[in-house]
């Protein structure tokens, strides 16, 4: 049997035959990036290899002194004795899967991905291979995800009833990517403009460079003589319970998150609504990649691995699971 071409080292994911890391945790010398969350694009390694339309949000994340090379899709690059490429992950803007092909041997890293359709990245490209490595932040039968659509115009209901009641809406969610998804579907609803905290308005901005189209916003700034009754605003969990929410005077609270499909997570988190809202790939979802990849072996990463590959094992699929440093910024 030919030796893994991906193994987990005490700097992250590692393939030997290329010299190379994907979403490395610590400094390496050449560092293959899945997609531009936190737990994924870590600062300090020398070289960075990003999908093209991801570049801007890694030069925000990283700094100005880092160049990303941009890779466009599907484009073929050897790294050492391999043959690597990035494909889409529809998981936010720039998302990435890591195809690696040595000597006959398919192995793909999908990073953290979605299967539902998103105006504000490329949908997730199924990719036939040996080896499949699959997030498992949402792998239980609870997490199945309605259509986006109809999240989105609970949504709006719940502004506009709000409104109507005089009180300002604060919208909780993750600043890099959720918030762009949920302006960019919101669209469809109505035209109006949008307040963001800072953290989401400068991420907004990237989105607007890459040519995304969203609905007008405008940063909730330090006047405190605004009349946010009505508004909507959207801000990162971060935010929450801050002194930054005064400004903001009577108002209804609402989390986006794929956690708001238990309804005690919002209880717990304090939020008048919950909208099931995920940018990870549900329960179906999973099942289906798995099923799409044709893969003899799956690996699975964070989340609930290992009553997933406990799962698949009993339905005669080989899977088992990797023991790595990333999480869930849906909870940060």
């Amino acid at each position: 049997m030919p030796p893994p071409l991906v193994t987990v080292t005490e700097n992250g994911l590692y393939c030997p035959a290329g010299e190379f890391h994907i979403d490395p945790w610590r400094p390496v010398p050449t560092a293959v990036i899945t997609h531009a969350h936190g737990d994924h694009l870590r600062y300090g390694s020398t070289r960075y290899l990003v999908a093209e339309p991801g570049v801007g949000i890694a030069r925000h994340r990283l700094g100005m002194d880092h160049h990303p090379t941009p890779l466009k899709y599907g484009e073929r690059l050897q790294l050492g004795a391999t043959t690597v490429s990035l494909h889409p992950a529809g998981h936010i803007l720039g998302s990435a899967q890591v195809r690696i092909e040595h000597k006959g041997q398919v192995w793909v890293v999908s990073g953290d991905y979605k299967r539902q359709p998103d105006p504000t990245c490329e949908p997730f490209e199924p990719l036939p291979c040996d080896v499949f490595i699959s997030e498992a932040t949402f792998a239980l039968p609870v997490y199945q995800w309605q259509p986006t659509g109809e999240v989105v115009e609970e949504i709006f209901h719940w502004w506009q009833a709000n409104r109507d009641r005089g009180l300002a809406s604060v919208l909780f969610c993750y600043a890099l990517g959720k918030a762009q998804r949920v302006l960019a579907e919101l669209r469809a609803f109505t035209d109006e403009t949008i307040y963001l905290h800072g953290a989401v308005n400068i991420l907004t901005d990237v989105y607007r460079k890459e040519g995304v189209a969203m609905l007008p916003t405008m940063p909730v700034t330090g006047e405190r003589k605004t009349d946010y009754r009505g508004a909507l605003i959207i801000a990162p969990p971060s935010a929450a319970g801050t002194p930054w929410m005064r400004r903001f005077g009577d108002h209804s609270s609402g989390f986006c998150s794929g956690w708001m499909r238990v309804r005690g997570n919002r209880r717990r988190r304090g939020y008048d609504r919950g909208f099931v809202l995920s940018d990870h790939v549900d329960w179906p979802g999973l099942i289906d990649t798995f099923k799409a990849t044709g893969a003899r072996k799956i690996l699975l990463t964070h989340g609930y691995s290992d009553a997933l590959a406990r799962y698949l094992n009993e339905l005669g699929m080989a899977a088992g699971a990797l023991e790595t440093a990333y999480g869930d910024e849906e909870q940060q």
